[in-house]
């Protein structure tokens, strides 16, 4: 993979046409493993992950705690972290632009060490995304917070406990919360907050650091500490990057097993594939997907919060319904500029129509290869599954946005029989 310190222009080259057959394992959750890396900076204690997997958010996040005055080591999926040695409180702009991420150093840095200076978000260009719920959390907590050149200084005195709901499920704020008020001792609820399993995963680690966190429903009763222990802990499976090779295996007419999965945390996917007219075949962590050769059937889709359909999941249902017999429908609840990728497939012969949040799609009988830009980490994803099935050639430029969230794509498609070329043009900041 590129330093995370260059700019990379990478293109996929792809050939349509093949069938994907054969075992893939599913890399540990980036979504999981960005906030349990900044939980690490709760303690003094060494911090032990695995299963992280390689991929250009890690990189910015191992960069970010550097900057702390972290030490991190990572090899092969494992991380030690040991911030027992921070100098600075600072997320600087030119890391937090790249990674929206960024900002779950606010809670951590904000808990143990009573002040944070965060550069305000960037990350993938889908919509507003904003941390007004993040600092309104800080802010009952007794948090002071200004504002000035387009960063964000908190201070605290003493961390007072909290009663919060949150007017909007927002998975960035109840994990910011969540690490925040594990070093105050006294007793908070908060309310309305995120069930991802990439937030429960992180529940689970704060718990083996000494936290007292209930949950509830959409209600946790956190009860923290002022002295908070090391832990080692394995990284839950990616269940997006699961969704995306399960579309993979069906779309391509192939025969695919997906090794290292949580089936309980793909339900909703795994629901609208099988209406799709997949076969799913699932295990205690092993899920097989193939066709039946009854072509692909149209389908309404509504994105939610967890466990309904993920957002994350969208841009490559648009690909699949592409292709299905029928009209198809789906609305966007999440984020409001999440079509992004769109009018890249229209580029390869897409029939598809944007009103207010939903996306009618008219299926067609074939696509074909075309020259498209990824916009988003995920409408990478999707352009490469359409890619998959196109006839004749797809170039899919700038997938940087690919590689910040998943692990080697291309190398597992390939070993799955689809012939996929990665070319590299890199340009050094």
């Amino acid at each position: 993979m590129k330093s995370i310190t260059s700019y990379t222009s990478d293109y996929l080259v792809i050939e349509g046409g093949h069938r994907l057959v054969g075992k893939v394992r599913i890399s540990g959750s980036k979504n999981a493993s960005l906030p349990i890396m900044m939980s690490s900076l709760l303690t003094d204690d060494v911090c032990y992950i695995e299963d992280v997997p390689d991929l250009l958010d890690v990189r910015s996040t191992i960069e970010l705690l550097q900057v702390f005055n972290a030490e991190v080591s990572y090899h092969q999926g494992k991380l030690r972290l040991d911030a027992s040695k921070i100098k600075s409180f600072i997320a600087p702009d030119y890391i937090v632009r790249r990674m929206r991420a960024s900002v779950l150093a606010m809670g951590p840095l904000l808990g143990r060490f009573g002040k944070a200076v965060v550069a305000m978000p960037g990350g993938c260009s889908i919509g507003v995304r904003a941390i007004d719920q993040h600092l309104k959390v800080f802010e009952r907590g007794g948090a002071r917070i200004n504002v000035q050149h387009g960063y964000v200084h908190l201070e605290v005195d003493k961390i007072k406990p909290v009663e919060y709901t949150f007017e909007v499920v927002t998975v960035t704020g109840t994990e910011n919360a969540l690490m925040f008020l594990s070093r105050c001792e006294k007793r908070s609820i908060l309310r309305n907050i995120a069930i991802e399993p990439e937030v429960m995963d992180l529940v689970e680690v704060l718990r083996s650091m000494g936290v007292s966190i209930e949950i509830d429903g959409r209600t946790a009763i956190v009860r923290g500490s002022r002295e908070l222990k090391g832990f080692a802990h394995r990284v839950i499976p990616d269940r997006i990057e699961a969704g995306t090779f399960l579309v993979a295996g069906f779309i391509t007419g192939g025969d695919i097993e997906l090794e290292n999965v949580r089936v309980d945390h793909l339900g909703s996917v795994i629901e609208k594939l099988r209406e799709a007219g997949a076969c799913v075949e699932v295990s205690s962590d092993r899920i097989r997907v193939y066709s039946n050769g009854g072509g692909i059937k149209p389908l309404s889709i509504s994105t939610s919060e967890y466990p309904g359909f993920p957002t994350d999941m969208q841009a490559q249902f648009t690909s699949m319904c592409c292709l299905a017999e029928g009209l198809s429908e789906i609305t966007e609840n999440i984020f409001e500029n999440r079509f992004q990728h769109v009018a890249e497939l229209q580029r390869m012969g897409a029939d598809i129509h944007i009103r207010g949040r939903t996306a009618f799609i008219k299926g067609v009988k074939k696509l074909t290869g075309a020259e498209v830009f990824s916009t988003d980490l995920r409408a990478s994803a999707s352009l490469v599954l359409a890619g998959l099935v196109a006839e004749g050639k797809t170039v899919v430029r700038d997938i940087y946005h690919l590689d910040r969230g998943y692990e080697r794509l291309d190398e597992k498609l390939k070993s799955l029989g689809a012939p996929v070329e990665r070319h590299s043009i890199t340009d050094v900041i």
